[in-house]
């Protein structure tokens, strides 16, 4: 079981993120966050949007569609949806097919970095995803002849390749005796991160990561590489679709 915690609320996703279903008690509810002893539910981060999905109690279903982080984590209910009070049991489920689009992507975007930077030596300077689609923007002076072309074949290389996407956590000056661990041009991880969640591309990209990823490369599926923009000098905006 994750000892992860957010508030008061007990992260399920970090350490199983196959996770689709659970129990909790409410600790907290009003009609603009609901509070849980335990969830799985996603809270949005590193460019990957909040999950989605419902709560099930005495009979009666409440549509979830955000997060909101805090001092707890706050499950945002739909609009005129009934709301749990404090101390109900629930049932909740986390929008399955929403959420593995987003691991899908989510994890292509690791590629893509991986392959990036080994290839071309260029860090990240921001990112963002949805369902299947997603931008990751780089220090990139100059396009080379055939990038677009061959980015796009050296990522569904690594995907045919199925390497392990393995997930930990290690303490902070352990984490960063990692070679090249920061792929962003900036560190965003703030220094009162004490215990540092590592995604690992097993060779090829190993980074640190908060959100959910598929088990290995091949469950991604395919990478377009849809278009390249240029975002100022010196930066370039790569947009990807995931296909099966």
């Amino acid at each position: 079981m994750s000892t992860d915690l957010h508030g008061r609320t007990e992260r399920l996703e970090l350490s199983d993120q196959n996770l689709r279903d659970f129990e909790a008690v409410v600790l907290d509810a009003t009609p603009e966050g609901i509070v849980l002893s335990r969830s799985a539910f996603y809270p949005g981060g590193g460019g990957q949007p909040a999950d989605h999905g419902v709560l099930i109690w005495q009979g009666v279903e409440t549509r979830i569609v955000g997060v909101r982080k805090g001092d707890d984590l706050h499950l945002i209910p739909a609009e005129g949806d009934p709301i749990p009070p404090a101390g109900t049991a629930v049932r909740a489920a986390v929008a399955d097919e929403r959420r593995s689009a987003l691991m899908r992507t989510h994890s292509g975007l690791h590629v893509l970095c991986g392959v990036v930077f080994r290839d071309y030596g260029c860090l990240v300077t921001g990112g963002n995803m949805d369902e299947l689609s997603a931008r990751m923007d780089f220090n990139l002076p100059e396009v080379p002849p055939g990038f677009k072309e061959a980015v796009e074949d050296a990522c569904n290389a690594e995907i045919v390749a199925d390497r392990r996407i393995d997930v930990r956590v290690l303490p902070r000056a352990e984490a960063f005796t990692i070679p090249d661990l920061i792929r962003t041009a900036t560190n965003l991880v703030p220094e009162t991160v004490q215990d540092v969640r590592i995604v690992d591309i097993v060779g090829l990209d190993t980074q640190a990561d908060g959100g959910t990823h598929v088990a290995s490369t091949k469950q991604i599926g395919r990478i377009r590489v849809a278009k390249i923009e240029s975002k100022g000098r010196g930066f370039r905006r790569l947009r990807i679709q995931i296909s099966d």
